[in-house]
């Protein structure tokens, strides 16, 4: 069988290259009934915060063609709530289990990440600096390269175990925050998060999402983030993961061929639980039927 397993770096070693998107997969412990999580490479738990946020009002959810809008806006109970009551329950998994970290301030980033940095069974986290549905923090210090350099450098004077920062996808130049990120000390960088959209009501003349605006994932925005992906890998050295409308194996091979050397399944959880473990198995079988003996001789091809 063809070699699957990757390395990140800084300790994170993956059996194949295959995670599932934050704020798509819950606590991983939500899909226990539906795969076995010890099979996947890493999953990302939901967006965590130094205190508890209530996120954005209802409605907050929207279908549009081809993909869904979403304003959430990272609620959840807090890092300490993480560490109390869902830490315990998800340790002993033996997958990769990465917090997706976000906060208001450079130093609610700091805090939340020195907390994490304590926890054993946690080897990396994912750093939202991307995020579309929040007033304050997330999307905006990923938006130019100074203020996303300044929390990426903070945090990691203090998170000394895998720091993969995820990047915003509205922005003029990606490659030029994927540069100041790496420069900052990321070990990975994770793209595309979603894009920032709006759906409006003709009947009642308003627009759907309570914010007006929410972010864009699903099938829809694949060709975007394949592009970005492809951009940013050709001119970063730490490992890219890419994500954005991944939902399917054929998908998945796509960013593995522009450059990523994982992937990340977001909205097709929603579609189908079981998603992850196909593209597993279907990339396994790709690489089989056309010679491969590791993920490892597809990444970035297309450019060689």
């Amino acid at each position: 069988m063809a070699e699957l397993k990757i390395d990140l770096g800084n300790g994170l070693r993956l059996d194949n290259p295959v995670l599932t998107a934050s704020g798509t997969f819950g606590y991983g412990i939500e899909f226990q009934d539906f795969i076995n999580l010890n099979c996947l490479g890493g999953f990302i738990v939901k967006g965590t915060t130094l205190h508890p946020r209530e996120g954005n009002p209802y409605p907050r959810m929207a279908e549009t063609p081809a993909g869904m809008l979403n304003a959430v806006g990272l609620q959840n109970k807090g890092v300490d709530y993480f560490i109390e009551h869902i830490y315990p329950e998800i340790k002993d998994i033996q997958s990769n289990i990465l917090v997706n970290v976000s906060g208001a301030s450079v130093a609610d980033y700091v805090a939340t990440a020195e907390k994490i940095n304590e926890l054993d069974r946690i080897p990396g986290i994912e750093l939202n600096i991307s995020c579309p549905n929040v007033k304050k923090g997330g999307m905006a210090f990923g938006t130019n390269c100074s203020s996303a350099m300044e929390v990426v450098k903070a945090v990691r004077n203090v998170y000394h175990k895998h720091l993969m920062v995820k990047l915003s996808p509205n922005v003029t130049n990606i490659q030029e925050i994927g540069l100041a990120v790496e420069s900052a000390g990321a070990d990975s960088v994770s793209l595309i998060n979603t894009v920032l959209g709006m759906a409006i009501d003709v009947q009642k003349r308003r627009a759907v999402l309570s914010t007006i605006t929410g972010g864009l994932s699903g099938a829809c925005i694949k060709p975007i983030a394949l592009r970005m992906v492809w951009q940013v890998a050709q001119v970063v050295k730490i490992p890219v993961v890419g994500l954005g409308g991944i939902m399917s194996a054929t998908d998945a091979i796509e960013f593995l061929l522009a450059g990523a050397s994982a992937i990340q399944i977001g909205t097709a959880n929603f579609i189908d639980p079981t998603i992850s473990i196909k593209v597993i198995n279907g990339l396994q079988t790709y690489l089989e039927d056309n010679g491969f003996h590791s993920v490892k001789e597809i990444i970035g091809i297309i450019n060689k």
